[in-house]
């Protein structure tokens, strides 16, 4: 019978070879995995814990994914499995993870939030590679070579490290990574010389969120031309943008369906953009992109399709919860700057939904972390809870707590 299911699997493309890959995992399934998958399909959702609760929950979770690492180096762990367990250190991520991990709220969540991103800026630096750049993949993934989009995430904790902490071994990486990036993008603004091999190839509009980084590297040194390669990428970015505001070449596999979370990147990066050159052309970008998600895209209990054609037409049936929170954190900073109200009430809804994803109680390695899709058996993540997840999750939570209190465009 195995030898009949390779074969199959060999030569049938498309839904027959899903359904054979289904029907394998069906045999593996964990008792764990069987019941999260059960309890999605029946519509089960949590009661709203509300945001402090759960920023709680997974900065702990955060926490425990640093110190469950298979790798046991000082980077976080890339997700918790239903099916497998805890995986290897996640450089990318543990990058980003680190100014949410400095915040008063992480601190207050735990009190070792501070020697907890030491940790991991220690790391990154021993791993940063002699060019400035940082490898794509897991830690123990091969081939290492720099890859540009990893590179600019680390970037993020580098700079947050380091106004923090005023380490100049932090100082030296940042400039290295900062500099490896600024000379390594096309003339165009692009970035096309090191790109993942974890990906399809291709330009990516969402390195927006690289540009990002070195805005912020741009503040901490200035005049080394950190910014000015910034938006020298926002807005080649600009020009991939259709006049209903969708992104081509915006995704990692999937460029004619981009998942939320590439577009969530890319729309985090606008708006970073906006808030370092003061552009307008910029800021209307980004509210092209964010309404029409806002407004044709989330549901009325405040779920959001994973992908979405270039008609702004849903084309999976599962969340890509990542995306979700990454968004709706923008649409409370956009909603600063234009007083829309139909974003500030889209980040909410879609906020809420994802709180009722997040188990606040029970077994600890699930406890405060985000499913990569809701279902737990979406095509993100599946199966998996991920640091990322957890990560822009907290950082939504907080815009909303900024929100009800004052205007976050004031961080």
């Amino acid at each position: 019978m195995r030898a009949v299911i390779v074969r199959v699997k060999a030569c049938v493309p498309g839904a027959l070879k899903r359904r054979v890959a289904r029907w394998q995992e069906r045999k593996s399934q964990t008792p764990a995995a069987r019941h999260e998958a059960r309890l999605d399909a029946s519509g089960h959702l949590q009661s709203d814990a509300g945001p402090r609760a759960c920023i709680d929950a997974s900065i702990k979770w955060l926490a425990r994914a640093q110190d469950e690492s298979t790798t046991a180096d000082g980077g976080v762990a890339r997700h918790y499995s239903l099916m497998s367990g805890w995986g290897a250190s996640y450089p990318e991520t543990t990058g980003y993870i680190i100014p949410t991990l400095l915040t008063q709220h992480a601190a207050a969540a735990i009190p070792d939030a501070p020697s907890r991103a030491r940790r991991m800026l220690n790391w990154l630096v021993s791993i940063q590679l002699p060019c400035g750049g940082f490898q794509g993949g897991l830690v123990n993934a091969v081939p290492v070579v720099p890859v540009t989009f990893n590179t600019g995430q680390i970037l993020l904790g580098l700079v947050e490290g380091y106004r923090r902490f005023g380490d100049p071994r932090y100082l030296r990486a940042m400039h290295l990574a900062a500099a490896w990036l600024r000379d390594s993008q096309d003339v165009d603004g692009c970035w096309r010389k090191h790109g993942t091999p974890f990906a399809l190839p291709g330009d990516k509009a969402y390195e927006t969120h690289v540009a990002w980084a070195l805005f912020e590297a741009d503040r901490v040194g200035p005049g080394l031309g950190y910014g000015e390669a910034g938006h020298r990428q926002v807005r080649w970015a600009m020009t991939r943008q259709l006049p209903n505001g969708w992104f081509r070449d915006c995704c990692l596999d999937d460029p004619q369906h981009p998942l939320t979370h590439t577009l969530g990147y890319c729309l985090r990066g606008l708006i970073e953009a906006y808030r370092h050159g003061n552009d307008s052309a910029v800021l209307e970008s980004a509210v092209r992109l964010a309404m029409p998600l806002a407004k044709l895209g989330l549901r009325d209990n405040g779920f959001l399709p994973g992908r979405f054609d270039a008609n702004w037409r849903p084309t999976v049936s599962w969340s890509c919860l990542t995306g979700a929170v990454q968004i709706a954190a923008s649409w409370f900073d956009l909603y600063a700057w234009t007083r829309e109200t139909t974003l500030l009430d889209a980040a909410r809804l879609a906020n809420q939904f994802v709180r009722r994803t997040v188990a606040i109680d029970g077994d600890a390695n699930v406890r405060g972390g985000v499913k990569g899709s809701y279902p737990v058996t979406g095509d993100y993540g599946r199966y998996e809870y991920l640091n990322w997840a957890a990560k822009f999750f907290v950082d939504a939570n907080i815009r909303e707590l900024e929100t009800n209190v004052g205007s976050p465009a004031a961080r």
